[in-house]
């Protein structure tokens, strides 16, 4: 069954970041829009996950190393890694994670 992402409820992560969510039986992907300037704080979850950089510049720190990602940068999250994110530039990204994010559904 095809989804378009255009017609997938919008949820608020956090001032400034917005994602929309697919879901398949073992993986969630979502289309994630981040503004400059926003933060995703430092977190974990159980979840391995993938940010492609799509377009933009974000700033990443994953168990306290920092790196810049650029457009076409992809970045592997182990599961259980304190990780957070900073916009330098206004940002689109597809997040992937394995298990499915149930929270955000």
């Amino acid at each position: 069954m095809a989804l378009s992402f255009s017609k997938i409820p919008t949820k608020e992560l956090v001032k400034g970041v917005t994602g929309k969510y697919a879901h398949g039986s073992t993986f969630t992907v979502g289309y994630v829009s981040i503004e400059k300037g926003a933060i995703m704080p430092s977190h974990s979850h159980i979840h391995e996950q993938t940010t492609h950089v799509l377009s933009g510049q974000l700033e990443m720190t994953v168990n306290a190393k920092a790196e810049i990602l650029e457009t076409g940068d992809i970045i592997v999250i182990p599961s259980n890694a304190l990780h957070s994110v900073r916009a330098l530039t206004n940002c689109e990204v597809i997040d992937t994670f394995c298990p499915v994010r149930e929270d955000y559904k």
